[in-house]
């Protein structure tokens, strides 16, 4: 199994193909393709490599399914026998992705993400006598 490890918004992951991973916002249209060039560590089945701090001409391909904000976290201040408080709210927002190529040194190929349609389920409602369609 092949993965590799990269560094975005401060933070590391380890993504492999097809894998989907919340991320810190990115500033990209859904459905655009983003690529990561801070790759610190590349692993196919045979080899490991390790960048210092990360590897020159790796990338890691994804597409943008989505922006997202985070639940709500409430922030609450109180000072005590002195009738003062308050409270405020906060959503982070953050970008879910899916990793559709890991490439190595030179562009070579380490891990494709394989593409599955979706088939269409076809159920009759025997009552209303209607054809329903979900995708």
């Amino acid at each position: 199994m092949s993965f590799a490890i990269i560094e975005t918004g401060g933070k590391q992951y380890k993504v492999s193909a097809s894998k989907i991973l919340e991320i810190e916002k990115l500033d990209a249209q859904i459905g655009d393709t983003v690529k990561f060039n801070k790759v610190l560590l590349l692993n196919d089945s045979k080899n490991t490599e390790i960048g210092n701090p990360s590897i020159e001409g790796a990338v890691v391909e994804a597409k943008l399914l989505n922006n997202v904000k985070d639940r709500t976290i409430l922030v609450f201040h109180k000072r005590r026998r002195k009738h003062s408080r308050k409270k405020n709210g906060h959503r982070q927002r953050h970008s879910k992705i899916q990793i559709l190529k890991i490439l190595a040194k030179g562009g070579k190929v380490v891990d494709e993400a394989k593409i599955i349609e979706k088939k269409k389920i076809v159920k009759e409602d025997k009552k209303n006598q209607k054809k329903i369609t979900k995708k």
